[in-house]
């Protein structure tokens, strides 16, 4: 059940790039621009801000899964936090390439200069960065390779990743900052949740001895 369960939530989290899919390559009234008819005028921009939406989205169901898991005592929703984290790193893929792709054509000084300039980019870019090494060492490998209270350490980057994404999307949009303001609200419940944990007095004495690294995954929040 639980295997089966795992696909149906794979098959889920590419529902997004799917539907993207689907608008660039579905049946639409004429065949002239068809691409651009079901993507909207601005192709460009309606992939990059799906993609991005996708991205933040994911990386805050990742962050949830702690308090959930906690709070509900659904202690089999660990099993999905890695997958869940790697489709956000996914999603980040795609909507950093669509930038360097499709809106910048590979142009190397171009997106220097936007880096320097732009600060949205410059946010935008190092969520991006510090996933990097979250997906690298998402293995089980990694976890006995680099031991548990290092792999740890290391993953709390993702608090540092979903924030600078949140700013990347506050100081991307000039107008309607609703829908950034949204974000930034369910990461602050989130962070705000593990602060408060951090700072209750542990009731349970630590056990001797290094923890399998089932339990090393469920312990990182």
């Amino acid at each position: 059940m639980t295997r089966w369960f795992k696909v149906v939530m794979f098959l889920a989290c590419l529902e997004p790039l799917g539907r993207l899919l689907w608008k660039f390559f579905g049946p639409t009234p004429t065949d002239v621009q068809s691409w651009s008819i079901g993507l909207g005028a601005n192709p460009i921009e309606f992939i990059t801000h799906s993609t991005g939406d996708w991205t933040l989205i994911f990386l805050l169901i990742t962050l949830a899964i702690t308090p959930l898991r906690k709070l509900s005592g659904l202690t089999w929703l660990i099993r999905y936090r890695r997958m869940l984290g790697l489709f956000a790193f996914f999603y980040g893929t795609l909507h950093l390439t669509t930038y360097v792709w499709l809106d910048k054509f590979f142009d190397a000084h171009a997106m220097l200069a936007d880096v320097l300039k732009r600060r949205f980019i410059t946010a935008g870019l190092t969520g991006y960065l510090l996933m990097i090494p979250l997906a690298l060492t998402s293995t089980t490998w990694s976890i006995r390779k680099l031991g548990g209270k290092r792999w740890q350490t290391l993953h709390r980057l993702i608090y540092f990743s979903a924030m600078a994404g949140v700013i990347h999307y506050i100081w991307l949009v000039k107008a309607d900052l609703h829908q950034p303001l949204e974000y930034a609200f369910v990461l602050s419940l989130l962070l705000g949740y593990r602060a408060v944990t951090w700072l209750m007095p542990k009731s349970q004495p630590k056990k001797p001895g290094p923890a399998p690294v089932r339990d090393i995954e469920a312990s990182q929040g």
